[in-house]
C-alpha cells in the first residue's frame, strides 16, 4: 500500500453524500484537501470540522462545475502548496426526475448533462495540466451502474453516466504514457441525497427508493476510493462496480 499522507486530493461535490464521505475518508489518511461545492456554508462547516479533527490543510471554494469560468478561476486560484494535485475525485453529479422520455422536461436533461458530463470535463481539463507538470496523478470518476445498463424512465441520466464511462476509458488511453492513472467507481443504490434531489425534495418518494433493503452508504464508496488510491504506482484499478447485497443489476433488487 502507498501512504496517502500529505498528498493533495481534489474532491468536487464535497458537501454531501459520496463527496462528503470521500473528504472524511481521505482526511483520516492525512491527505490535504481541495474541496468545492455549491453550498458555501456547508463547505465551510465541513472544512473546519476536518481541519480540527485531522490536523490537515484544506483549500475550498464555492464552485458550480457547470460553469467553466468558475472552474477555471478556482483552479487558477490554488495556493502553491495545493497546485500539485495528486488525486482528483470527480464526484459532482445529480439526477432529475423519473419520467418516461416523452413526459420528461428538457430542463432536467440540461441540468444532468451540464453537471454530470460537461462539469466533469471542465474540472478534468483544468486539473490534468497540474498532474502533467507533476509527472503523475490519479483520476477517480464516480459513475453509476446507470453507466453500464439503461433502465426505464432514466434515458438521459443513463446517457450522462454512459458518457462518464466512455470518457473514463478514452481518457485512460490518452494518458497511458503520462503516468496518470484513471479509474471509475460505478455504484448501485447508495443512500445519499441523490433520490431527494431526483424528486426535488419529495422525501417520501426518496425514502421509497431504499425501502425493504439496506442500500450502500457514501462511506462504502469512499473506502473503495481510498483503496484505489493506496495501490502501488504500477497498479491501476480501472473499474469497480459495487452493489448492495440485495441488488443484482440496475433493475433487479430483492426487498422485504
Amino acid at each position: 500500500m502507498e501512504s496517502l499522507k500529505n498528498k493533495v486530493v481534489f474532491i468536487t461535490g464535497a458537501t454531501s453524500g459520496i463527496g462528503k464521505a470521500c473528504a472524511e475518508a481521505f482526511a483520516k489518511e492525512g491527505t490535504n484537501l481541495i474541496l468545492c461545492a455549491r453550498r458555501e456554508k456547508l463547505l465551510k462547516n465541513l472544512s473546519d470540522e476536518l481541519i480540527q479533527k485531522n490536523g490537515i490543510k484544506i483549500f475550498s471554494g464555492k464552485v458550480d462545475v457547470r460553469n467553466k469560468g468558475e472552474v477555471d478561476k478556482f483552479v487558477e486560484s490554488f495556493p502553491p502548496e495545493f497546485k500539485m494535485v495528486d488525486i482528483l475525485i470527480n464526484n459532482a453529479g445529480l439526477s432529475r426526475g423519473l419520467e418516461k422520455f416523452y413526459d420528461d422536461d428538457h430542463i432536467n436533461w440540461e441540468e444532468m448533462i451540464d453537471t454530470n458530463v460537461k462539469g466533469l470535463l471542465y474540472v478534468t481539463k483544468a486539473v490534468i495540466p497540474l498532474m502533467l507538470s507533476k509527472g503523475e496523478g490519479l483520476i477517480i470518476n464516480i459513475g453509476s451502474i446507470a453507466g453500464r445498463e439503461a433502465y426505464p424512465k432514466g434515458a438521459v441520466y443513463c446517457a450522462s453516466k454512459h458518457a462518464v464511462y466512455a470518457i473514463t476509458k478514452s481518457l485512460r488511453m490518452d494518458l497511458v504514457d503520462k503516468n496518470i492513472r484513471v479509474s471509475t467507481i460505478d455504484p448501485g443504490m447508495v443512500e445519499t441525497e441523490f433520490s431527494k434531489v431526483r424528486f426535488r425534495g419529495d422525501e417520501e418518494k426518496a425514502a421509497n427508493v431504499y425501502k425493504g433493503l439496506t442500500p450502500l452508504k457514501g462511506k462504502d464508496i469512499a473506502e473503495t476510493a481510498v483503496f484505489i488510491a493506496c495501490r502501488p504506482k504500477h497498479v491501476n484499478i480501472s473499474d469497480v462496480v459495487i452493489f448492495p447485497s440485495r441488488q443484482a443489476s440496475a433493475t433487479i433488487v430483492h426487498r422485504d
